[in-house]
């Protein structure tokens, strides 16, 4: 009874230094609540896509590879729940252009929002033409006179990694990239029938190092050296790696976008889950009688515990995100519905009061495992498949999944335990049983 208590003490101390830093860090604004787009706003860039290299048959690849490519990027800065998408714009000469809009939630400076994009560089392969040499300027038409349109892309790119080549003490610094599985057989095809041939690297539309193919290259692995500082080498492996874009892309508008629910749809959500808390609150104690309080304590810490997580993760919170929570706040308390209905039948058939709630805990665990299981399974697959904001939705839907578990199992058991509440009689069935009923 003494290691119950004290854990009782444990989990209400716990709960006081987590709720101390959701106050303290929403107050100073260390770790403030993360708002999506649709709440906060934030800044929209739209970029025009250059697909003249590219096989109009390829066009629609090669743009879901750029947003992709975008997506991937810009969530490395900690942009969470961006909105990137690509679409086709019609001009006035009649023809039509591919177009990568991107907005980023809470970002309101422009230029922090472009430099969150960067400079990324395109990443070509191209085969010096029949009879052509290379030319000695670097302009748009003298490389596309020169040179093949390109035959492999970053979009294959896999990863790139700064390496040294040479003996010991001249050692040059060289960016080695790998490719994909199909980039790997492309560069092994176009090496192998092209031997003889230059065969020109090329970062953003410029030729850093156009070699002599010497032989078939298996593998997937190709190698950049065109004099570089290990700093230059570096940050080319370092900006490659980050997503080398699969096709050029020029900024042509910037505007900054306000919340297209605002502050109302927050206020409206933060009064929708203090009405389902209360609601909850009230039938549980009213139904549930002392286990009812109790499941109304562990309610209230796991409410803490999910805004603590909401802070450390963080999670931005959508207008789906908080409809996941406000959802999660009612599906909490499933576990402890399926515990106490488990006690009372225990408590009908003349067990005690303590054994009635060993018995409860140790009977309703299967069924809260296998329907916890299942919630999870659908948050997983919402999360896998979905779009940015469904997975703002299934990521508190299976957060609040978690963390109620273990409030229902852990938490309410502890609470039960520490009372110590015995026998079998009036007392012990008019405090666990049903408060009202039909």
């Amino acid at each position: 009874m003494l290691k119950t208590r004290l854990a009782v003490l444990f989990i209400f101390l716990a709960a006081a230094g987590i709720a101390w830093f959701v106050y303290s860090s929403q107050m100073t604004a260390s770790r403030p609540f993360k708002l999506g787009l649709d709440l906060s706003g934030g800044t929209q860039l739209i970029y025009r896509a250059d697909l003249s290299n590219i096989h109009a048959a390829d066009s629609a690849d090669s743009m879901a590879a750029l947003r992709d490519t975008i997506e991937r990027r810009v969530n490395l800065f900690g942009v969470s729940e961006p909105i990137v998408q690509t679409e086709t714009a019609s001009v006035l000469s009649g023809t039509s252009e591919q177009r990568l809009i991107v907005e980023l939630p809470g970002v309101t400076d422009t230029q922090k929002a472009i430099q969150l994009i960067g400079e990324t560089p395109v990443l070509e392969f191209r085969l010096l033409k029949e009879g052509a040499s290379v030319p000695s300027d670097t302009s748009t038409t003298s490389i596309n006179a020169a040179f093949a349109p390109a035959s492999l892309t970053g979009k294959n790119l896999k990863s790139a990694e700064l390496q040294f080549e040479g003996t010991v003490g001249l050692n040059e610094p060289v960016v080695v990239l790998n490719f994909d599985s199909e980039g790997s057989r492309i560069f092994a095809d176009l090496t192998k029938e092209n031997v003889g041939r230059q065969f020109g690297i090329f970062l953003d539309g410029a030729p850093i190092s156009v070699p002599v193919i010497r032989e078939a290259i298996a593998g997937g692995t190709a190698v950049i050296s065109g004099n570089f500082t290990a700093e230059g080498a570096k940050e080319l492996a370092r900006n490659l790696s980050y997503g080398a874009l699969p096709v050029p892309i020029t900024l042509i508008s910037t505007q900054t976008v306000s919340g297209t629910l605002g502050a109302q749809a927050v206020q409206d959500g933060l009064l929708a889950a203090l009405w389902g808390i209360g609601a909850v609150a009230l039938f549980m104690m009213l139904w549930y009688r002392l286990p009812g309080i109790l499941a109304v304590v562990a309610l209230s810490l796991y409410i803490i515990a999910m805004l603590a997580l909401f802070k450390l993760i963080p999670v931005t919170l959508t207008a789906a995100g908080i409809a996941a929570f406000i959802l999660s706040i009612g599906m909490a308390v499933d576990a402890n519905i399926l515990i106490f209905e488990r006690m009372k039948e225990e408590l009908r058939t003349g067990k005690t009061a303590a054994e009635s709630i060993r018995e409860g805990f140790s009977r309703a665990w299967p069924s809260i495992r296998d329907s916890n299981i299942s919630s999870m399974i659908t948050a997983v697959i919402l999360f896998w498949f979905g779009s940015s904001i469904v997975q703002g939705f299934a990521l508190v839907f299976g957060l609040g999944v978690l963390v109620s578990m273990l409030t229902a199992i852990s938490v309410s058991r502890t609470f039960l335990m520490a009372l110590g509440i015995g026998g079998k009689g009036g007392v012990a069935k008019s405090l666990l049983g049903s408060g009202i009923r039909l």
